[in-house]
């Protein structure tokens, strides 16, 4: 994208569609290469245009892969639509491969540091947060009487400038006068403990009534809630009589990192009393473990030390030509540091898994790939869905046609450096490098596994606008194209649209991302999924979830 400002582009050489940047209108002459398009029909921006005729049941290429199949002849100029277009994606299979990966210049990045709380185990975090969540959700109306007596005395409360308001009509009210309305709505907060970032409550719906295997696994997921660098400690609320034991969760804890010593307190109802000694004794030993991790300081850290969940939802026909690379070249710098990324949601790597499969570190990562692919899908499919379902309406509508061709552009997220790792939903990173994580596309889900997997930090890309946020991880949203960050600024927090718009260089604005990653990661910016406490956690009980 350097150089003029362009009507279309060509992605890759061997394509044979064109993008549209802008609103074209029949009649119209784009130019490519020194060859001239007519287009033969309205193409809103971010929609793809056949580059050549193509006959029924012909392949269709975006990204120099194949993204679809012609369900009708197809003329040169014209727009690729869900009416004349199906997901269709390339065979894949595991074979030797040596991949080589052109490594990125570090220098200037290599003897940068962030400022985090260090963890005794090497992990460092973003965030010092303490977390309370239960085992089952019987707990849920317990957890939520500790958020009450905890949340606004603490001065972690959503600053409300409509409770102010009320507040000031009331008094109003009360007094016959007119003029007690502030000019400024803004509450006061009252920090208790400047180095705890917050207290995080998490509720959900499971621990009892499904299996034993949905129980393992949300008990694995929060042991790496509890793990991740950005926790300093927990209050785990238990039942007693639950499929998700204490005991469950301890083990899983143990399994996730042997040397783990963090401050964990476990309430278990059926051994009280009564509800009101529980939370008694719940809130008087949760604030003395307050007053201790608020102890614990930011330093000093290397950028090795970040661990980087990469997302996109709610996306677009740019995603995968302005945010999504520049991501990509972040998790490159990332990798080559010696950092950790991790790249979800395995329903948007459908018709890349070749390529995956080929920057495969070794068979065995390879394999793993190909098989936990396989079986979700089949999952899917059973039910009569599978990955070819996965675009949602927004996405049609904005220029993502097929599966494939979403996934074309979604995995430009993860870079070109070598696969080191693949991990089931729950298992906790370990690699250094690009990892891949299976989740489903679903947002929440997806960003829930990340954080549950020791991301630190998660960049979401996004075209159309998400409000999605994490309790203990921030969510830095990057947007796809200007007209979205100028429309919700309250959401997004960095903008790639001027790789359209201004002609900037993939590598210049994903240099610019990483610098306000240092920024978040050390707690001098909050994000703005961090600003509106949205502290989405919805556990994937590994149904069918696309």
């Amino acid at each position: 994208m350097k150089g003029m400002i362009q009507r279309t582009i060509k992605i890759h050489p061997q394509d044979d569609l064109l993008v549209s940047l802008t609103d074209l209108k029949t009649g119209d002459v784009v130019y490519v290469d020194d060859e001239e398009f007519t287009i033969l029909d309205n193409v809103p921006a971010k929609h793809k245009i056949a580059s050549r005729d193509f006959a029924i049941d012909e392949l269709l290429h975006l990204y120099g892969i194949v993204i679809g199949k012609a369900v009708c002849p197809i003329k040169k100029g014209q727009l690729i639509s869900s009416l004349n277009t199906r997901h269709e994606a390339e065979p894949y299979r595991v074979r030797p491969t040596r991949y080589t990966w052109k490594k990125p210049d570090i220098t200037k990045w290599k003897d940068l540091r962030f400022m985090g709380y260090p963890r005794s185990d090497g992990q460092v975090g973003t965030r010092n947060f303490w977390l309370v969540i239960p085992l089952v959700f019987c707990e849920n109306r317990n957890v939520d009487y500790i958020k009450n007596a905890f949340i606004k005395k603490l001065g972690y409360a959503n600053p409300d400038k409509y409770e102010v308001l009320v507040e000031a009509l009331v008094k109003g009210y009360k007094t016959g006068s007119e003029n007690v309305i502030p000019r400024d709505l803004s509450p006061v907060v009252d920090r208790v403990f400047d180095n705890l970032d917050g207290i995080k409550f998490l509720t959900h719906n499971g621990g009892c009534g499904g299996t034993q295997e949905d129980s393992d696994n949300l008990c694995r997921l929060i042991a790496g809630y509890i793990n991740n660098p950005n926790v300093a400690g927990a209050t785990v609320l238990s039942l007693g009589c639950q499929k998700a034991q204490i005991e469950n969760l301890r083990q899983a804890i143990q399994h996730t990192n042997p040397n783990f010593d963090k401050p964990v307190l476990f309430f278990e109802q059926q051994k009280y009393t009564s509800e009101e000694l529980l939370l008694r004794q719940a809130i008087m030993e949760t604030f003395s473990m307050l007053v201790a991790v608020n102890r614990i300081t930011r330093t000093p850290a290397s950028l090795d030390k970040l661990c980087i969940g990469l997302k996109c939802g709610g996306s677009d026909g740019f995603s995968g030509i302005t945010a999504n690379p520049a991501m990509g070249y972040v998790s490159d710098i990332i990798a080559a540091l010696k950092g950790k990324t991790m790249l979800a949601e395995f329903p948007e790597l459908c018709g890349v898994e070749q390529e995956i499969i080929d920057r495969s570190a070794d068979t065995n990562v390879a394999e793993k790939f190909v098989r936990l692919m396989q079986a979700y899908n089949a999952t899917a499919e059973a039910i009569g869905s599978g990955f070819s379902m996965n675009p949602s309406p927004g996405n049609i509508r904005d220029g993502l046609i097929t599966d494939a061709m979403k996934s074309a552009g979604a995995s430009k997220k993860g870079g070109t450096s070598p696969v080191e790792g693949v991990l089931e939903y729950g298992e906790y990173v370990k690699k250094s490098g690009l990892n891949l994580l299976c989740t489903p596309g679903h947002d929440v889900e997806a960003t829930t596994g990340m954080a549950g997997s020791g991301a630190n930090l998660i960049i979401f890309s996004t075209g159309l606008g998400t409000p999605t946020g994490n309790p203990i991880t921030p969510v830095i949203k990057t947007a796809t194209n200007s007209k979205l960050n100028e429309r919700l600024k309250d959401l997004i927090d960095f903008d790639h649209g001027d790789i359209i718009t201004k002609g900037k260089s993939i590598e210049q604005s994903g240099e610019e991302l990483l610098a306000c990653i240092i920024k978040v990661a050390s707690g001098l910016i909050l994000t703005k999924s961090e600003q509106l406490h949205q502290d989405d956690f919805i556990p994937w009980k590994r149904g069918v979830s696309l």
